[in-house]
C-alpha cells in the first residue's frame, strides 16, 4: 500500500445525540450522564479541559463501577439474546501478539465497566456487551477469514481493532461488504480513509500518521535545540506516512532543521545494527521513529547496547518493560508524542484520579502475567486512548439507541467527545477521521517525574525514566490530512467545514 504526498492526515470520532439519564459515565446528554458536580470540583475539572469545541458527551471517571473482580483473562460473555456483540480484531497470536494482549485488556475493561452498570439502553432494552477474540495473526488472509467469520457466524454488530494498517484495511473492507460498523482505535495510516479506501461504515478513532508526524516536528520547531534528525521507520505505508508527516512538518515549522539520514526496515526486525551504525556516523542528534512493538523495543535496546545514547523521538516509546530493561540512563531523554494526555500535572480532577487509581489497583492486586508487567501499570499512552475510544464507541451506541449501522453513522459523523484527560476529539464527518491535539513528553529520571506524576509516590517509575516536562501541540496546528478526491470532502477546509 503506497501513500503519495498529495495527502494530509487525520483521525476519527463519534457523533452524539442526547439520551436518557441513568447516572453514570460519559457526561451531558447520555444514559451514562453524570450528576452535576460540586461547584469546586466542576471548576477544577473545567480548568483542565480544552475549549475549541463543545463536547456532545464527556467521560466522567468518578462514575466507574466496582472493578474489583475485573480480570481480562477471565472474561465471560453475558448470556441471552439482548446483548451487543463486538469482535475484538487484533493479532492475538504470532509475532504481534503483545499488541493483541493490550487490545483485549482495553476492550474488556470498558465492556466490564458498562456491564457492571447493567448495560446500555438499545432498541428500548438494556443490553450488555459481549466480546469475541478475532485473531488476525498479523496475516491479511487470516484477518479476512476471521472478520468474515465474526460477522457471518458470531453475528457481531461491530468490528473493533487493530494493530497494523494492513490488517485494518482488511477489517474495513469486510465491514463495508457486510454493512457492519468498523472502529479503528490502533492503526494510523491515512490511506485507510482516502478516496480509494473510504467507506461509510468505517471510522478512524485514533490519530493518523500525517498529524502525528507533524506534531513531533512542531514540537522541535518550538524547542529549537536539536537540528539534525535521522529517520528510521517500518517499511510499509504506516511507517513511510509517519516519516513523511515529520518531514513535511519540519519543512513547514522548522526549515533550518536537517534530515541527515532516512531508512526503512522490515517489520519484526531482530538486528538493527546496520542501521544504528549508519546513524552513529551521520552526526544525528535525534532518531525519529514511528516503530511499534516489538520493533521500537528492539531498536532502543540495541541502540543503547551499541553505545548510541542520542534521544529517540516517536509515538510508541512508552513500552515500560523495555524502559525498565534499559534503565534510568538508557531511557532518559526519549521524546514521546501522544494524542490522549494533556500537558502539565497528570491528575487534575476527581474523575481522572479515580480512573487511574482503579486501574492501578487491579494491576497490583488481581492481574496475572502478562498483565501484571510494568507495561500495564497505568492506563496511559495507547492503553488510555484505546480504552477511551471504546468508551466513546459505546457512548455513540447509547446515544443512537440502536446497533443499526445507519443510525450509528448519523450519530458518529461530526461528534465531539471529551476524554477523561480533558482532551477533546472530534469526528470529521466527511472522511471519518478524528481531529485532536497532541502532547509531547520528555522522559526524565524518577526525581524529576513529579512535574507530571503529581500524586504519591510522585514518580511513574523508580527504575526508569518517564514523562516529566510536557508540551502541548494544539489541534489547529496538526489538522488531519483530507483527500480532496473524496467526493464527500470536496470544497471543505481541514476542519471539514
Amino acid at each position: 500500500m503506497k501513500w503519495y504526498l498529495t495527502r494530509n492526515h487525520c483521525i476519527v470520532v463519534f457523533v452524539c445525540t442526547l439520551a436518557l439519564v441513568l447516572g453514570g459515565l460519559f457526561g451531558p446528554g447520555e444514559t451514562f450522564a453524570a450528576k452535576p458536580a460540586k461547584p469546586e470540583k466542576a471548576a477544577k475539572a473545567a480548568s483542565t479541559a480544552e475549549t475549541w469545541a463543545k463536547p456532545n458527551a464527556i467521560f466522567d471517571g468518578t462514575k466507574i463501577s466496582n472493578m474489583s473482580k475485573f480480570d481480562p483473562q477471565k472474561w465471560v460473555n453475558p448470556e441471552g439474546e439482548d446483548i451487543i456483540r463486538i469482535a475484538v480484531v487484533w493479532p492475538h497470536s504470532g509475532p504481534g501478539a503483545a499488541n493483541g494482549d493490550s487490545g483485549w485488556l482495553c476492550m474488556t475493561w470498558a465492556a466490564y465497566d458498562i456491564n457492571q452498570r447493567g448495560g446500555i439502553i438499545v432498541d428500548g432494552k438494556k443490553k450488555k456487551i459481549a466480546l469475541y477474540k478475532a485473531d488476525t495473526q498479523s496475516k491479511p488472509d487470516v484477518a479476512k477469514k476471521i472478520c468474515e467469520r465474526m460477522v457471518l457466524q458470531e453475528k457481531v454488530h461491530f468490528l473493533i481493532g487493530t494493530s497494523g494498517s494492513n490488517m485494518m484495511k482488511v477489517q474495513n473492507e469486510v465491514a463495508n461488504k457486510y454493512k457492519v460498523i468498523s472502529v479503528n482505535v490502533a492503526a494510523n495510516a491515512d490511506e485507510l480513509q482516502d478516496a480509494t479506501n473510504f467507506n461509510r461504515y468505517s471510522f478512524m478513532a485514533t490519530d493518523a500518521t500525517f498529524s502525528n508526524g507533524r506534531a513531533m516536528a512542531y514540537f522541535y520547531s518550538q524547542r529549537k535545540k536539536e537540528k539534525k534528525f535521522y529517520i528510521l521507520c517500518q517499511d510499509y505505508s504506516y511507517g513511510r506516512d509517519m516519516a513523511e508527516g515529520f518531514k513535511r512538518g519540519l519543512k513547514e515549522f522548522y526549515p533550518e532543521a536537517q534530515i541527515v539520514g532516512e531508512d526503512y526496515h522490515k517489520l519484526f526486525l531482530t538486528d538493527f545494527a546496520p542501521y544504528l551504525t549508519k546513524i552513529k556516523a551521520s552526526g544525528a542528534e535525534v532518531i525519529y521513529t514511528a516503530d511499534w512493538m516489538p520493533d521500537c523495543s528492539n531498536l532502543l535496546k540495541q541502540a543503547r547496547q551499541m553505545g548510541l545514547h542520542i534521544p529517540l523521538a516517536g509515538n510508541y516509546l512508552d513500552d515500560v518493560n523495555t524502559l525498565v530493561q534499559v534503565g534510568v540512563e538508557g531511557s532518559k531523554g526519549l521524546m514521546l508524542v501522544k494524542p490522549y494526555e494533556k500537558t502539565g500535572p497528570a491528575f487534575t480532577d476527581p474523575g481522572m484520579i479515580r480512573f487511574y487509581q482503579t486501574w492501578n489497583d487491579q494491576w497490583k492486586n488481581v492481574w496475572k502475567a502478562p498483565y501484571n508487567a510494568p507495561l500495564y501499570k497505568y492506563p496511559w499512552g495507547a492503553w488510555g486512548a484505546w480504552v477511551q475510544n471504546f468508551y466513546w464507541t459505546l457512548s455513540v451506541i447509547e446515544r443512537a439507541k440502536s446497533t443499526d449501522p445507519e443510525k450509528i453513522i448519523k450519530v458518529c459523523e461530526g461528534d465531539t467527545y471529551r476524554m477523561v484527560t480533558g482532551r477533546l476529539i472530534q469526528m470529521r464527518a466527511c472522511d471519518h477521521k478524528a481531529i485532536q491535539g497532541f502532547r509531547v513528553g520528555e522522559f526524565v529520571p524518577p526525581a524529576e517525574q513529579k512535574q507530571n506524576m503529581n500524586m504519591p509516590p510522585y514518580h511513574w517509575l523508580d527504575n526508569a525514566s518517564l514523562t516529566g516536562p510536557t508540551w502541548d501541540v494544539p489541534a489547529d496546528k496538526v489538522l488531519p490530512w483530507m483527500d480532496q478526491k473524496l467526493d464527500r470532502c470536496k470544497g471543505k477546509n481541514d476542519w471539514g467545514k
